[in-house]
């Protein structure tokens, strides 16, 4: 819900509109074009500052192509046609952009009467996790401020915020009433409340506004949330915009606010000192209504997830050319909400699910696929695999003889599946989604070009546990079954062999998810594991699978960041590895 106030009167307001967009990697001439309409669009709102994300000309992260001259001069063209639509506007712009000057700086560009009136430099690059900006981009140093005559607003860029002493100390000593953040901040679980108490916190420490703006949108392995807010002097959420969608939003603040709230907690007065600064003039429109903040009604954990693997994807479809995906339906948990994520998303018009028994697959697997299908309204095509299997057995009779049966044949069945599902994405141009989770991917319960071969792994990095907990949301959020009751309750299995569950190798998966949330997430040590009251044995067999599976991880395919370490951009292991956990 979004509470909503309007006053009546003449006042000396600053209006800043916040484009939350979502930015598509690469395609500079399109999102140039896009932010010029949203800020003719401000215009017509009366905006006085319009503020896009972080590197908004390009998408974040640009990765390699940063160390492309052609690339970096095509944002440099963008940028000159920004600020030339900027002359027959009446307001000024934040724009996100890589800088090439002596070097290359994540940079904001003021831009405004018909030039680039001042560019800030991000001054902390992180490089930790998923950020890699020492390997492209320079710090910064200087400070740049935006007088409105009502006050001051200094500019900063996403990590600027977080660091002390930094920036945000800087724009304090100089008893700067606001400061505007552009952010490329990828959603992890629990992100967006950190993100508000430590910005709000740092609002109040400073005694000034914190307009604080993320990019929306997924790019491959990242999901940015946006969540974009506003925190007043008091340290107070003033305005919010939504989570996961795209949002254009325009919010009035005073910034007398903030002497009033120093004047009456004057805790810096002797703290503060001097400091030097670019000042750009920006001119205030008189305004006969005041636009004052939005609250959202704070969302659940679990609907934090299913949008945040909705968004991603949507746009990893959506900007890679795909118009429909298909997914092996299992009549398993796993299968089932790939399945329901990907018809949320993309709509049941675009969804392919493909049943493929074989001898061992259940009756009623077969039943809660088909229903899961139908609860779901999307296409479905039964492709056995039995007789396929049969034949392989035969061609490796001989190399094969003498010995019996093992996970060999069980991996056969697996690779057969994803045969068919590759067969179809070549034939017709669907993505194939993969249905593997993070306990499966972290212990190797999964067939390298079978269960793991595709396009897009949309489950890489969501626990096993946290798998059946978005799936119970889906249904208490349409309020009817889609995913059927039994899916919950049966054993989970691979069905390779006969009475077959995943507790044959794997401990119960609130105990495997317990140990590998703080082997892999927290980074914990295996001593320190069995102290949190883990059996010994467990803990040193789960290890060895997260270990000896690690080649598998290099060949899967990308999948959406959720947890603080994704296989792949945050866990770099070595796959030669005598070291022992």
């Amino acid at each position: 819900m979004v509470h909503r106030y309007t006053f009546c009167g003449v006042r000396k307001v600053v209006r800043i509109g916040l484009a939350q967009i979502d930015p598509v990697m690469g395609d500079i001439s399109g999102n140039t074009k896009r932010i010029m309409e949203i800020m003719r669009k401000m215009e017509d709102e009366e905006v006085d500052i319009a503020v896009f994300p972080e590197l908004a000309i390009t998408g974040y992260p640009p990765k390699d192509l940063l160390l492309r001259m052609d690339f970096l001069q095509k944002v440099r063209e963008a940028l000159t046609d920004i600020a030339s639509f900027s002359k027959r506007l009446d307001l000024v712009a934040i724009v996100g952009f890589p800088e090439l000057s002596d070097d290359v700086y994540n940079s904001a560009a003021v831009i405004g009467r018909g030039k680039v009136l001042a560019v800030y430099r991000k001054w902390f690059l992180p490089n930790y996790s998923v950020f890699d900006e020492h390997r492209y981009f320079k710090p910064g140093e200087d400070l740049v401020i935006i007088d409105t005559k009502e006050g001051t607003i200094g500019i900063t860029i996403c990590e600027d915020v977080w660091n002390s002493p930094g920036p945000l100390e800087e724009y304090a000593g100089m008893g700067v009433d606001g400061v505007i953040n552009i952010s490329a901040s990828p959603f992890t679980d629990g992100k967006i409340e950190l993100r508000k108490k430590l910005v709000s916190a740092k609002a109040y420490e400073h005694h000034m506004w914190i307009i604080y703006l993320n990019t929306f949108g997924g790019q491959d392995e990242l999901v940015f949330d946006g969540a974009s807010f506003v925190a007043s002097p008091t340290g107070v959420i003033y305005h919010e915009l939504p989570p996961f969608e795209e949002k254009i939003s325009t919010v009035d603040i005073d910034l007398r606010n903030a002497k009033s709230s120093f004047l009456l907690d004057p805790r810096e007065r002797f703290m503060r000192k001097p400091a030097e600064a670019m000042f750009v003039s920006a001119a205030i429109k008189d305004k006969s209504d005041l636009r004052l903040g939005e609250i959202q009604e704070p969302m659940k954990r679990e609907e934090q997830l299913l949008r945040a693997l909705m968004t991603a994807l949507k746009d990893y479809t959506r900007k890679n050319g795909f118009e429909r995906v298909v997914v092996g339906l299992s009549g398993g948990i796993d299968s089932s909400l790939v399945a329901a994520i990907s018809a949320l998303a993309l709509g049941k018009e675009n969804v392919l699910g493909v049943l493929m028994p074989s001898m061992y697959t259940s009756s009623h697997s077969i039943e809660d696929a088909q229903n899961l299908a139908k609860n779901l309204g999307i296409e479905t095509v039964t492709i056995p695999i039995t007789d396929v299997f049969k034949s392989y057995e035969k061609a490796l009779e001989e190399v094969f003889k003498g010995r019996e049966p093992d996970v060999t044949e069980e991996n056969i069945q697996a690779r057969i599946r994803g045969n068919y599902l590759m067969a179809i994405s070549n034939k017709f141009g669907h993505l194939v989604v993969t249905t593997g989770n993070k306990s499966e991917y972290a212990t190797g319960y999964a067939t390298l070009y079978g269960d793991m071969a595709g396009g897009y792994a949309l489950l890489k990095d969501l626990y096993k546990t946290d798998v059946y907990r978005v799936a119970r949301h889906i249904n208490e959020r349409e309020g009817r079954e889609i995913i059927p009751k039994r899916v919950f309750e049966k054993p989970p299995s691979a069905e390779l062999r006969p009475n077959q569950t995943d507790q044959d190798k794997l401990p119960p998966y609130e105990i495997l998810d317990g140990i590998l949330r703080l082997f892999i997430d927290e980074g914990k040590t295996p001593q320190e594991i069995i102290s949190a009251g883990y059996d010994k044995s467990t803990v040193e067999y789960v290890l060895r699978l997260v270990k000896s599976s690690e080649y598998k991880r290099y060949q899967s395919a990308p999948g959406p960041k959720i947890t603080t370490r994704l296989f792949g951009l945050d866990w770099r292991q070595p796959i030669t590895n005598k070291f022992t956990f």
